[in-house]
């Protein structure tokens, strides 16, 4: 396969990827100047306690990171998902492979999606949510499965991350916006990372009906959405009133969900912009043939 497909494929592969999202945690908002892929702070109260959803997205602009890190700091806890990160914030200085480049996988399959992500992220010219979160931050706590737990979960349930995709990609509905193959491809061979991201940021915004996919009891949804809200109780038993749940946003339906049954209120919603792509300017019309002269 010619290398320039086998590259639009993966940047396909990835769109598809990242928008396991919710359609009320991301969305595209875009006007003649500019298409900007948001992921959304959703605040939930109980008891004098608030509780803010930091929807996660793998590959951003690197100033939404910055953003992000700075948002951190203000938190009692940030809970993070990574299966297997258990330890990850108690090393000083960890080593770039150490930080999952998808913290929905575990181990083995971490390499290769970390070369995905390499590859689209180098392309799209943007930059990666592992190398650019600090994990080691004193108030980051792990709220995932150990990866002994993961696995062993995924047994019970005779579920993979290969069945589990697969289920996802067969129940979701088409979306309404597809990327154009051929500008895609197009793109791709010329290295235009804004045209690009242009062509990709609907399927990524489209987590209304994608999400639908990700309904019903899983390991990777429900088991873990599960042991987040147990250290999130957890951490409200010790005293933390101002926490800070940093997830994919594919878990913000059910945990929202889960949420307001034990008696949360959801009071507040803010957007922030994780791509800002800026469209081509449209070119004057050419005059007609004698039309300069005539003026």
């Amino acid at each position: 396969m010619p290398r320039g497909k086998t590259i639009a494929r993966a940047a396909a592969a990835a769109a598809l990827t990242l928008a396991a999202q919710a359609g009320d945690f991301i969305r595209v908002r875009e006007n003649d100047d500019s298409a900007r892929l948001q992921t959304a702070v959703t605040r939930f109260e109980k008891n004098g306690a608030t509780v803010d959803l930091v929807g996660a997205i793998h590959i951003a602009d690197a100033d939404y990171y910055k953003d992000l890190n700075t948002r951190f700091q203000s938190y009692d806890s940030v809970l993070f998902e990574m299966i297997g990160g258990e330890n990850l914030n108690q090393q000083p200085n960890p080593a770039p492979a150490a930080q999952p480049a998808a913290a929905d996988a575990p181990p083995e399959q971490i390499d290769a999606l970390r070369k995905i992500y390499q590859m689209v992220s180098r392309f799209l010219k943007l930059t990666g949510q592992a190398e650019s979160i600090d994990y080691t931050a004193d108030n980051f706590v792990h709220a995932d499965l150990t990866l002994a737990e993961f696995e062993q979960a995924q047994k019970n349930r005779d579920e993979s991350v290969l069945s589990f995709a697969i289920k996802a990609s067969k129940d979701a509905p088409k979306p309404a916006k597809e990327p154009d193959t051929a500008r895609l491809l197009k793109a791709m061979l010329t290295g235009q990372s804004d045209a690009i991201k242009l062509e990709i940021v609907h399927t990524l915004g489209q987590g209304d009906d994608q999400i639908a996919s990700f309904a019903g009891e899983s390991v990777i949804i429900s088991d873990r959405n599960q042991r987040c809200m147990e250290v999130l109780e957890k951490q409200l038993a010790d005293g933390k009133t101002n926490v800070a749940i940093f997830y994919g946003a594919a878990h913000f339906p059910d945990l929202s969900a889960r949420m307001k049954t034990a008696g949360y209120r959801q009071t507040k919603q803010e957007w922030l912009t994780a791509w800002d792509i800026p469209k081509p300017k449209a070119k004057p019309d050419t005059p007609e043939i004698g039309e300069k002269d005539a003026a």
